[in-house]
This record gives C-alpha cells, structure tokens and sequence, in this order.
C-alpha cells in the first residue's frame, strides 16, 4: 500500500512498484488508509509523512498501537535527525528520505518483506536448510536436530540478515542479558561450535570480519 497525498507521487510509486511484480493499493492520506487496511490484505505500506487530517507519524503510531506490525517504510522529505527519531519511535521500520534511489527503495522493501515473513513464520529456510524458532531445531541433509537455545538463536539472528555485519557487543546485548557480565568472546566459542556443527553444510557459512565481529553469506567459503 502506498499512502501519499501526492497524486504524482502515488502514480510514480505504483508504476514502479507494479513493474517490479507488486499488487499496490494506493490511499492519499492516513484515514483513507485505514479504511482500505479494513478490507485489502497488505503486506507492507509505503508511507509519506506531511499529510492533511493524519501525518504519517500518528498513522504509524495508531497501526502500532492497535497491534499492527505490517511493515512500514516512511518515506518523506523531512530529514532531519529528529523527524527519523519521530518516525521510529512511531513505529516505522525503515526510514527513506525523498529523492530516494529507485533500486535502493526496491531492495529495502524486498528486505523487510522478508524478514516480516520469516517473523510470521518462525521458519527460516536458507538453501535446503530449516530453522524452526520454535522448536530450536534446524533441519538438513535428510536429519533434524535441536540445537541449545544460544547456538540456534545466534545463528538464526545472523541468518536472518545476511551480509550484514553483527558486531560481537551487539550479539551479546541481543542474546545474552544486557547486564550479564560474560565476556564478549563467549560469542567466538558458540561461532566455533557452530562452525564445527555445521562444517558439511553448504548452504551458508559464518564469515569472520576482523575487528569487527561476523556475518553470514548463502553459499560460499567464509572464515
């Protein structure tokens, strides 16, 4: 869905989008939007944010308030450091400042639908291998196992963004508690363990980025 009270905006948008293999439903301000939300399924909203009657800031805030977490990507003008702190903390997931980049819009919107689907599902699928997150277990090569909570969360969180760089204090604040005074390098020892579990497998492999931390890559020869 795109949601813009620029006509030209919303014909540019929908031709781009629609060229690209999306469905696309177009409202031109907040309210319109959440009328159509009532009746057309959506998988992700493109969102401006200077609209008369609801901005998108507080359309935003009412999807999230009212338990939606259908994607969104505002997409808007306003660039400054406090708009985009406005615009996350109302509940956007992306943050695209016009003019944007075509391609770059494309990609952030492939990105995020499929992070919403693998949220949805708690099934991650890379190659022939299945993560499921609800039962900690990964499946491949004809065998499922269960993995320890750590390990499959670790690679589940790198799996889920790959070639994204996870530094080692980011991995620690998101998987292990906040205030836990382990050693970052506890992270190196469960990577090992899963390297050494997952050494047959060709699907993905956890590449090291010195100094910095790890990422994952589909395929491929990483250390």
């Amino acid at each position: 869905m795109v949601v813009d009270d620029n006509v030209n905006t919303c014909k540019l948008l929908k031709a781009l989008l629609v060229r690209s293999g999306y469905n696309v439903t177009v409202a031109n301000d907040g309210n319109e939007a959440l009328e159509l939300l009532d009746v057309k399924h959506t998988d992700l909203i493109v969102l401006d944010v200077m609209m008369p009657g609801m901005d998108g800031f507080e359309f935003a805030s009412t999807l999230r308030q009212g338990g939606m977490n259908t994607p969104i990507i505002m997409l808007t003008a306003k660039d400054t450091s406090a708009d985009k702190r406005m615009g996350f903390l109302s509940g956007t997931d992306d943050y695209v400042v016009k003019p944007f980049d075509d391609e770059e819009l494309l990609l952030r919107i492939s990105a995020l639908l499929r992070r919403a689907k693998i949220v949805n599902e708690k099934k991650l699928t890379v190659g022939d291998s299945v993560f499921d997150l609800e039962s900690f277990s990964v499946s491949f090569g004809g065998e499922t196992k269960t993995l320890p909570q750590k390990e499959f969360l670790l690679i589940y969180k790198l799996l889920s963004s790959p070639n994204k760089i996870h530094t080692r204090r980011q991995l620690m604040d998101e998987l292990w508690d906040m205030e836990s005074e382990t050693d970052e390098r506890t992270v190196d020892v469960h990577i090992n363990r899963l390297r050494e579990r997952f050494r047959n497998n060709c699907d993905f492999t956890i590449m090291t980025v010195r100094g910095l931390g790890y990422k994952a890559i589909i395929g491929g020869d990483g250390k």
